[in-house]
């Protein structure tokens, strides 16, 4: 039986419609479309697709600050009282490096400090939205605890670039590091793998420094790619959490069978790790046909990926991250989950 989803349906009051990108305002690729897409695939292939209940702020709160938290909260009133503003809060001050010890008053000046890019509008409604989606991931990990073997979670806006006090590339609460922290609640290691062609950098910043967590990110080489700064492979942790750090960044267009190999890698150090439970940031914008043009792997290659994840045998998460081509990113996600289950998916 096809695996229960959970997906909220208010995600679509987050529909921002501009982003900055090569100089230039742009249309965002975030688009409600993404996750009806994906909607309509599960349902397609039978399946329970479910509400989540609440679990409030504890579980958002045990990874991101409170200053941050805050900031999200308040952002788009507090812009939209600068006369003049853009409808949407787009930060356009960042703090220089090594110069960031203060703490601005100012709506602009937080929002330079919490946001990372130009890549993560605010709207009036975003703030509840991003809640709605935490909520999804802390459901799904629920069910881990209470005995399913695998959950999804259709997760919008997604989240793995969301750091604990910083949000961008079209992240503002990083639910599957918020689904991982959750579920050590029962399990003692748990391992968080991300697919997705950019680097999960928010998420690895969430657990730079831990043992409990270990995480594998596969990605496009960062060294010409976003996020640039983050997601090279001498990357591996600090202090305790030195070599709980996985990174295995990939040359442009890499296809199936070279990502099918470092998946393979990240595989073995997770179960070396002895992982109890599995988060996966299931990002399926490494498509071939995908605009962010990174990765080339194909619907067959999504499948192959679900199936080895599930060789893993253990309790599973899985996130909805990123996937920008409305033609493309329910017939990969819902591969996904089939190639997880052993099954065959009806999604044209």
């Amino acid at each position: 039986m096809p695996m229960k989803a959970f997906f909220s349906p208010h995600h679509a009051g987050h529909r921002p419609s501009q982003t900055f990108r090569h100089g230039r305002i742009v249309a965002n690729r975030d688009l409600p479309t993404r996750a009806e897409n994906i909607l309509t695939a599960l349902r397609q292939d039978g399946h329970t697709l479910l509400n989540a209940a609440p679990h409030g702020m504890t579980p958002i709160a045990a990874v991101h600050t409170p200053e941050y938290l805050d900031f999200l909260e308040q952002a788009w009133v507090e812009w939209r009282k600068i006369e003049g503003a853009s409808e949407d809060v787009f930060p356009y001050i960042f703090p220089v490096r090594g110069m960031d010890h203060g703490y601005p008053t100012s709506i602009v000046g937080r929002a330079g400090y919490h946001m990372h890019d130009c890549w993560a509008p605010i709207g009036e409604h975003t703030w509840a939205v991003a809640r709605d989606s935490a909520n999804l991931a802390v459901e799904a990990a629920e069910h881990l605890l209470k005995g399913e073997r695998a959950v999804y979670a259709l997760c919008r806006p997604s989240g793995h670039h969301a750091f604990p006090d910083m949000g961008g590339g079209n992240c503002f609460l990083n639910n599957a590091a918020i689904a991982t922290q959750h579920l050590r609640r029962s399990f003692g290691r748990v391992a968080l793998i991300d697919v997705d062609v950019h680097h999960g950098n928010g998420s690895q910043g969430v657990f730079w420094r831990r043992d409990d967590v270990l995480f594998v990110s596969l990605h496009r080489d960062p060294i010409d790619y976003h996020p640039y700064f983050a997601g090279h492979a001498h990357e591996r942790g600090e202090g305790n959490g030195l070599g709980f750090n996985l990174n295995l960044p990939l040359p442009a267009r890499t296809s199936d069978d070279a990502f099918l190999a470092a998946l393979e890698t990240a595989c073995t150090r997770i179960a070396a790790f002895q992982a109890e439970a599995l988060v996966v940031s299931l990002g399926v914008d490494a498509h071939e046909d995908d605009p962010t043009a990174g990765l080339a792997v194909t619907f067959n290659g999504f499948r192959r990926i679900g199936a080895r994840l599930a060789a893993l045998n253990l309790p599973t998460v899985l996130v909805q991250e990123g996937g920008y081509n409305m033609d493309t990113i329910a017939r990969c996600v819902a591969g996904a989950l089939a190639g997880f289950e052993g099954r065959e998916t009806t999604a044209a």
